[in-house]
């Protein structure tokens, strides 16, 4: 597949692979049938950064699992953290449409509902990655926000974009923890 947005990413290592990955996070490939049924399910257009990492690895834990912020969220003083990122499906508990994805997060946890949650995080549900809607309109490009569920659903910008957010993600440890 010819990349249009990771030309020059290295994905070696980027995902962690693990039988909980497998069981929870990975599902089959998209195709075009099941990305238009999300989109309609969940209200908006997805990035096609999004679309084409999901082509290439659909959900999953990952390695790099930490983005710099230049303010404190309840995690960190100046990082968030996440667990994995969602596939586009709805067969797997971590999918868009699965069980524990972006729907679920703003049924259950009242999760502001201006965009798709995309990321859950090691705090199991107090804090999530979004894509925000909210600037660009449903078929615009969102940008990537941390939503704190300890802080009255915080958004604390992180990215432009999808793309800019996965090439900022960094090893836990370039980060002092404790």
């Amino acid at each position: 597949m010819e990349l249009t947005f990771f030309k020059d990413f290295d994905f070696t290592n980027f995902w962690s692979e693990c039988s909980y990955s497998s069981k929870d996070y990975i599902e089959d490939f998209p195709d075009d049938e099941i990305i238009a049924e999300v989109e309609n399910k969940l209200g908006y257009q997805l990035p096609g950064s999004y679309i084409e990492l999901m082509r290439l690895q659909n959900g999953g834990l990952v390695n790099k699992s930490c983005f710099a912020t230049t303010e404190s969220v309840s995690w960190a003083e100046d990082h968030v953290a996440i667990t994995g990122i969602m596939a586009i499906g709805k067969g797997k508990k971590y999918s868009l449409c699965g069980e524990l994805g972006s729907q679920f997060m703003i049924d259950e946890w009242g999760y502001p509902s201006d965009g798709i949650y995309i990321c859950d995080c090691p705090s199991a549900g107090h804090d999530m990655i979004l894509l925000d809607y909210s600037a660009c309109g449903k078929n615009g490009e969102p940008e990537v926000v941390h939503v704190d569920q300890e802080n009255n659903f915080k958004k604390t910008f992180l990215a432009k974009d999808f793309e800019t957010f996965i090439r900022g993600l960094r090893q836990e440890e370039e980060f002092e923890i404790g």
